[in-house]
């Protein structure tokens, strides 16, 4: 449901809100509602983000089966930028992790069975560095900025969902043809209240956060081309900082990713990184990734 102007009136007049705070309809203050809820108004101040939660497979024919847990943290900052057609906005820059987890234990997995083929694999944790966001008061057709999200009883959230559909990069050059196309659907859930959201002295506002995804096979599982997909499902916070981690969380950190301790630099303008680009990467030698010494 999309934050209309009747909906922001019909609060005014009730005392939900007074007239001082952000306006989602006025496009300056869509972007700081934003900005607020992705990372912080002050420019450089690091946000982490943390969530847990489930994979599962899905197959026609069988019951979804848990395949391992999984555990991720994304470290990120915002800082103010102009663009010459789109206006005042921001840039993000961040890093993120997503780690495999062992269903029993909660242990980190280095090794995983393909209960299909029955084969052994190697398992490659997600590090993604850097994924990068902007936003500006126009968007790229020209139209201004607005916030949609819910708000009720002092509460707000903001769904995104983000269908995905591109050239898969472990694939051929003829993927129109045969197929192979990397097909996935990200989708993300914030919350919080709505003091911290529309009030203009705030400077962030997401406390809880969700993430699902739907996607192919991760690519180090070996699937051989059998039907089916993978799915995971989870949900998290926003830390008041890197060191309110779980400690599981900031040991994996500290021993194998010390990078992700912070964000990339305000002026990264490298090309952003996703977790199939960094099997490729890694598979071809031209990224290292951590020894675990197993």
């Amino acid at each position: 449901m999309k934050f209309t102007i009747p909906l922001i009136l019909a609060m005014l007049v009730s005392g939900g809100l007074s007239a001082d705070m952000l306006d989602p309809q006025d496009p300056r203050d869509a972007l700081t509602i934003q900005r607020k809820i992705l990372c912080s108004t002050v420019d450089g101040e690091p946000s982490t983000f943390w969530w847990a939660g489930d994979a599962f497979s899905r197959r026609q024919g069988e019951r979804d089966k848990l395949l391992f847990r999984v555990e991720g943290m994304n470290i990120r900052a915002c800082v103010t930028d102009n663009h010459p057609e789109r206006g005042l906005g921001y840039r993000m820059v961040s890093r993120e992790l997503l780690i495999y987890r062992d269903v029993e234990t909660g242990e980190a997995i280095t090794t995983w069975k393909n209960p299909w083929s029955g084969e052994v694999v190697d398992v490659l944790h997600v590090a993604n560095d850097p994924v990068n966001h902007s936003g500006y008061e126009r968007n790229r057709d020209g139209s201004p900025s607005t916030w949609s999200g819910v708000i009720t009883e002092g509460q707000w959230h903001m769904n995104i969902t983000v269908p995905l559909f591109y050239p898969n990069p472990l694939a051929s050059a003829y993927q129109k043809q045969i197929g192979g196309t990397y097909h996935a659907t990200e989708m993300f859930n914030f919350l919080g209240k709505v003091d911290d959201l529309l009030d203009p002295d705030t400077t962030t506002a997401a406390r809880q956060v969700g993430w699902a995804r739907v996607s192919d096979w991760l690519p180090w599982m070996n699937m051989q081309g059998r039907e089916g997909i993978i799915y995971m499902h989870t949900a998290g916070l926003r830390l008041s900082s890197w060191d309110a981690l779980p400690e599981r969380m900031k040991e994996e950190i500290e021993t194998y990713y010390p990078d992700y301790k912070r964000p990339p630099p305000l002026d990264d303008d490298r090309v952003n990184v996703t977790s199939w680009m960094y099997y490729q990467r890694v598979t071809e030698g031209t990224e290292v990734a951590p020894d675990r010494g197993e």
